[in-house]
């Protein structure tokens, strides 16, 4: 048993294409860098749209990171610090709910920039603890969001930067008795405010040549850049693969002692972790309208590898990465206009909008690797509000108000299904076609002089929990944040299916 064991474990890791395999393929980091670090830091101004009316923000980035790096090598943001300070007026809206403290999920967008190649990396996750709230005749209130980021590579020598750019704040408050309010926080999407020199830190990017070359100085030529590479083929980074073996020669030590237990390797998520952007789009039916809406193109951010575990022993891999839509900096698909014969005789025109909720979607990809097709099934889960606007029945306006909206999230669950050799079907990061349904609940909030949510609960909501909704999604291939130059990247729209 412990041969079979030893022998199942010591099969080549494969990196599943639910991301993977095409981080690590693109980074191709060379020796580990004894370069000095650099503790950096810029203080911002930021507009940002509060309830009480628009809003300059201080915010302060900090991260440490190396003075210099070789072409390729890993750039690990470490130690990432935004510090948002808030004047008392855009905290006024906490106070009128009753709010003891206030705490933030940040999302920062940093443009990374080597040469005339750029590519935009997205901090995700960044949180700050609750902070007790100001009294009415208090000051403002500082949050400070921590947390881990991916990491970046450039694939040209020269001066490259990392500068802050769009910065979004979920705050969520909490009554004295550690209750939400109602409701229970606020979505916030900034801009730097303009004339302002955003960058964080520069880096001197070293080419394998001359590993000694400074970077150039102003007014010289830029280096030439390396040529668009192809589309990555299968393999490890050399770090992460002598990573991954001391791994697996624990586990076989453990299994030895005969502990059946230790034979899934976890990968730890800095050593894969990285962003991603994609476009998606496609139709999702109305059951009840008899007749489909379009969806997208919409704009998404993916985090690549969260989680990564490696089953030798059961020949699977498992990863978990995760994504949020994003159109025009909030977490939502573009607004689509739709028409339909409501009750099967009345046309009914109006503009549905779906907005992501809650945390971001989960994607989750398993593989079976004891086959040589390497088959995979991947499952999008995402928490989702349909709101409606703009509406006409018979041509006729029908005047539902600023908030008519599902009365809770649902959930869209998608799957799609493929193989890696030869590649086919629906891979995370060659994209292709999701299906799925979704059960929609029924609406609140809509009309303005009479109550309208009876007649879109019986027009669209599903029928007690049955999912009866069929979405069709077609996502186009991953432009994987370490490898701006790869063939994917600027991302594409794909065209969807019916």
């Amino acid at each position: 048993m412990t041969v079979d064991a030893r022998a199942a474990a010591r099969r080549p890791i494969h990196w599943a294409v639910g991301g993977a395999l095409v981080v690590a393929t693109a980074l191709v980091p060379s020796a580990e860098s004894a370069a000095a670090e650099q503790t950096s830091e810029v203080a911002l101004r930021y507009a940002c749209p509060f309830p009480s009316g628009p809003e300059e923000v201080d915010v302060v980035v900090s991260a440490v990171l190396p003075t210099s790096v070789r072409t390729g090598e890993e750039v690990r943001p470490s130690q990432v610090s935004v510090e948002v300070n808030l004047e008392p007026t855009a905290l006024a809206r906490f106070g009128e709910l009753d709010a003891a403290t206030l705490s933030a999920v940040a999302r920062l967008t940093v443009h990374n920039t080597v040469g005339d190649k750029s590519a935009d990396a997205s901090w995700q996750d960044l949180t700050a603890p609750p902070v007790a709230l100001p009294g009415p005749d208090g000051g403002g209130l500082a949050l400070t969001a921590t947390g881990d980021v991916p990491t970046v590579s450039f694939g040209s020598p020269g001066r490259a930067t990392l500068a802050p750019g769009g910065l979004a704040l979920a705050l969520s408050s909490l009554t004295g008795a550690g209750e939400p309010t109602t409701p229970p926080g606020l979505d916030v999407v900034c801009e730097p405010a303009p004339g302002q020199e955003p960058e964080l830190a520069a880096i001197t990017v070293r080419g394998d040549s001359d590993p000694t070359a400074p970077a150039p100085q102003p007014g010289e030529s830029d280096p030439v850049p390396d040529p668009t590479p192809t589309r990555p083929a299968e393999g490890l980074p050399p770090s992460a693969r002598e990573k991954i073996d001391a791994l697996t020669d624990e586990r076989l030590d453990a299994l030895d002692g005969e502990d059946p237990g230790s034979c899934p390797i976890e990968i730890p998520p800095e050593w894969v972790m990285t962003t991603a952007e994609t476009y998606a789009a496609g139709y999702a039916n109305a059951a009840k309208l008899d007749g489909a809406a379009a969806l997208g193109p919409a704009f998404m951010k993916v985090v690549l590898n969260k989680r990564y575990i490696n089953d030798s022993c059961a020949s699977t891999v498992d990863v978990s990465s995760e994504v949020n839509f994003d159109y025009q900096g909030r977490r939502q698909l573009p607004p689509t206009k739709a028409t339909f014969l409501s009750y099967g005789f009345m046309p009914t025109t109006a503009t549905m909008t779906l907005e992501q909720v809650g945390p971001p979607a989960a994607i989750h990809t398993h593989t079976v690797t004891n086959t040589p097709t390497y088959p995979e099934e991947t499952t999008v889960t995402a928490q989702l509000v349909m709101r409606l606007s703009d509406v006409e029945v018979n041509g006729v306006p029908l005047d539902v108000g600023p908030d008519c909206r599902t009365a809770r999230p649902f959930e869209q669950v998608l799957r799609g299904y493929g193989q890696s050799y030869p590649p086919a079907g629906y891979l995370v990061a060659y994209g292709g076609t999701l299906t799925g349904y979704a059960h929609i609940p029924p609406f609140e909030g809509c009309g303005v002089s009479e109550d309208l949510d009876p007649i879109f609960t019986s027009a669209i909501s599903s029928p007690g929990k049955k999912a009866d909704n069929y979405t069709k999604m077609t996502q186009a291939p991953l432009c994987v944040a370490t490898n701006p130059e790869g063939p994917d990247c600027p991302p594409k729209v794909p065209t969807p299916e019916r």
